[in-house]
């Protein structure tokens, strides 16, 4: 007979957000890596809440609610992987394609000039893609991105970390809930959002890209994966609408 740990999905919700969540005791490494198979159902989560307030206030005034789930982006997530695009950029910027330099730059926990420029950045690109959304009313956009940037720590996890941490933990379980979750995303996105099944490709560029500059991945190229992944998602779903309106 099967048994279900609960501990596994509430590590996966306490760990990428800062949900409200019972306390998990007896805390072992191995749940948090078993808990990489609830990422997308976290990232489903993610995107429900934000839709509730979003699609209230988008009739009101796009800009307001896309302000609105802008901040309840960073602010359910504690802006967690927002840190890790930022120590990424520092440590591309400082290092000089010297590893070591790399990895001593991003574990460092002041904030340099490169990451204060990726944060504006994104933060930018993600207020007027929002923006756009909430005009285009094409919710399942909001609803799916999230989903499918945290499908991508499936791929991203298999490659050597480059120091011990939290992606050395999350490469340490093979499990089956890679394939669950890419048929059922794939699926909501054919019936749903047909654009956002450019997601595999996206991820497979950034992992590609983590191979060959990097060798590795480390906890912040992780979470720098996600929020470049939801950019890159929420870029195509708009333009595809925007493209298609133009046509017609």
């Amino acid at each position: 007979m099967l048994s279900f740990d609960w501990r596994i999905p509430v590590l996966a919700v306490q760990f990428l957000t800062r949900l409200p969540t019972p306390q998990v005791r007896d805390f072992k490494p191995e749940l948090l890596a078993g808990a990489v198979g609830w990422f997308p159902a976290v990232g489903l989560l993610i995107g429900i809440l934000l839709l509730i307030p979003v699609a209230l206030l988008a009739p009101l005034q796009p800009w307001l609610a896309a302000l609105v789930g802008l901040v309840g982006w960073a602010w359910i997530t504690g802006g967690l992987h927002l840190d890790g695009l930022a120590d990424l950029a520092d440590g591309l910027g400082a290092a000089h394609r010297d590893p070591e330099r790399f990895l001593a730059v991003v574990k460092d926990p002041h904030l340099g000039s490169f990451g204060v420029l990726a944060l504006l950045l994104q933060c930018a690109a993600k207020l007027v893609l929002l923006m756009l959304v909430c005009r285009l009313g094409h919710w399942w956009l909001l609803i799916l991105v999230p989903a499918w940037a945290r499908w991508g720590v499936f791929s991203w996890q298999t490659l050597p970390p480059l120091a011990p941490g939290m992606a050395e933990q999350f490469g340490w379980q093979r499990g089956n809930a890679a394939w669950f979750w890419t048929g059922l995303l794939v699926a909501m996105s054919l019936l749903l959002a047909p654009p956002l099944l450019i997601a595999p490709l996206i991820v497979w560029a950034y992992r590609r890209w983590l191979k060959r500059r990097l060798g590795g991945v480390s906890g912040d190229c992780l979470g720098a994966g996600i929020e470049l992944t939801e950019t890159a998602l929420l870029l195509t779903g708009v333009l595809a609408v925007l493209l298609h309106g133009l046509a017609i």
